[in-house]
């Protein structure tokens, strides 16, 4: 048996056994279930399996799960409303003249789908499919572009209703109405910052991005303001209806995604973009989302179940309350083990394998509880822009076509910069911590 080796043994074998196989190109809910079966057969005997049994039933029995599939279902229906191309004309008509107008066009529009949508695949392939021709046909650095168009559209899982937010509120036991409060802050500051950083590369080199002309945008303004409204009171509307009622507690997150997701199906009739088809195309693509989903939580909660039975959470603690350095130390080894996770391994596992561990530590090291999720949230934004595991890089070179000249290399290369802006925004959350906490604080639910 196992178990004599002792709980920090177990702790290095058990993790070393699960990164082994990811590394190795298994699924990451077949290496978390699989580590977790072997070494529960070994440690604990044949009884792991009714442990395994128990912790999935009540992670699929979870209620607030349920809002998954609908948010999931909210973005794939978004993709066929049309809402992205209007926002498109309609912001660029009015901000047009600027240089670099387009990157900073694509900036505001993440965070509006991110709004909308939740989900980072759809987020970033409508950019991706909208934006980028219009870039390159006005000779934008292909480099600036994907950059823009990988970081923004990465926001649709932070901002809410983001999918990840609603997962990780349960794991840790908060309220999913408090994360979702407290992701409005990191979310506009990460597009501030986005928006800045394109504009001033833009002036330090105006070959990046040509002034657009004047033809472009010899509209009336009484066009132009239709324009907006036609293309920026829909999504508003989706989003007061599905955020406002989640933020001051008039309905719970499951029952705003349903409202949300019939919301999506009246849009695509207003932009005359139903079809049968599509709504087919639609629920399949989020029936596979989910399953996929669904394995991955359940893999991640044998495995954890199993890692605190067998002592392994124990080690964590004493590692991370005995630090040298104290408490800032603990939660930078928490925030640099995450951020490696990142670059290897879906953010579901992370939540579902990280969090039950840390946060019984919040307390212990003083930290505030909705404080320390958003940091670990925030943090979360880097695994999807951050090679070799980087979902943005992949969905946005699926995107370009071969007369870009666009490479992988190319599309890392422009998303480095974002890499520090999320660091800065990260130090910015340390520094003033009411930038995560205020909305939360002040909000209902």
């Amino acid at each position: 048996m196992l178990m004599s080796l002792g709980a920090p043994a177990l702790t290095a074998i058990i993790f070393i056994a699960a990164l082994l196989l990811i590394l190795l190109g298994h699924p990451i809910a077949i290496a978390l279930m699989g580590s977790a079966a072997v070494i529960g057969v070994l440690t604990v005997g044949e009884r792991c399996f009714t442990m395994f049994q128990a912790g999935v039933y009540v992670q699929a029995t979870n209620y607030t799960m349920l809002a998954v599939p609908l948010f999931v279902f909210m973005g794939n229906m978004i993709e066929v409303t049309g809402i992205t191309n209007n926002m498109f004309e309609a912001l660029y008509v009015w901000i047009g003249k600027m240089r670099g107008s387009l990157l900073v066009v694509v900036c505001i529009i993440g965070t509006i789908l991110a709004a909308c949508v939740g989900v980072i695949a759809a987020s970033v392939t409508m950019l991706a499919m909208i934006g980028l021709p219009m870039m390159m046909e006005r000779g934008y650095d292909k480099r600036l572009a994907t950059g823009a168009i990988c970081a923004s559209g990465s926001l649709g899982i932070l901002i809410p209703p983001s999918v990840l937010l609603v997962l990780y509120a349960p794991t840790a036991g908060l309220s999913v109405g408090k994360l979702f409060v407290g992701a409005v802050g990191p979310g506009l500051l990460l597009c501030v910052l986005y928006c800045a950083y394109n504009i001033i590369m833009c002036i330090i080199h105006p070959e990046y991005a040509p002034v657009a002309s004047e033809k472009d945008f010899d509209i009336p303004l009484g066009k132009k303001v239709k324009m907006l409204v036609t293309a920026i009171l829909p999504p508003v509307i989706l989003i007061a209806a599905v955020l406002g009622s989640i933020m001051f507690g008039i309905a719970a997150p499951t029952e705003a995604a349903a409202v949300g997701a019939l919301a999506t199906i009246i849009l695509s009739f207003i932009y005359k973009s139903f079809t049968f088809e599509r709504l087919w195309d639609a629920l399949r693509r989020t029936a596979k989302n989910y399953a996929m989903v669904q394995m991955i939580m359940w893999g991640a909660k044998g495995f954890t179940t199993l890692f605190l039975k067998i002592g392994c959470g124990n080690v964590i603690t004493s590692l991370l309350t005995n630090m040298a350095g104290g408490r800032w130390a603990a939660f930078g080894l928490i925030m640099v083990i995450v951020f490696l996770l990142g670059m290897f391994i879906d953010w579901i596992g992370i939540i579902m394998i990280v969090v039950p561990l840390v946060t019984p530590l919040v307390p212990k090291l003083g930290f505030d509880p909705i404080w320390f999720a958003m940091m670990i949230i925030v943090n979360l934004q880097l695994s999807f822009i951050t090679p070799p595991f980087a979902y943005a890089i992949f969905f946005c070179k699926d995107c370009c076509k071969p007369e870009y000249g666009i490479e992988t290399k190319d599309i890392i290369s422009g998303i480095i910069p974002y890499l520090f802006l999320i660091a800065l925004c990260l130090a910015l959350c340390c520094v003033f911590p009411g930038i995560l906490t205020y909305l939360p604080s002040i909000a209902n639910g």
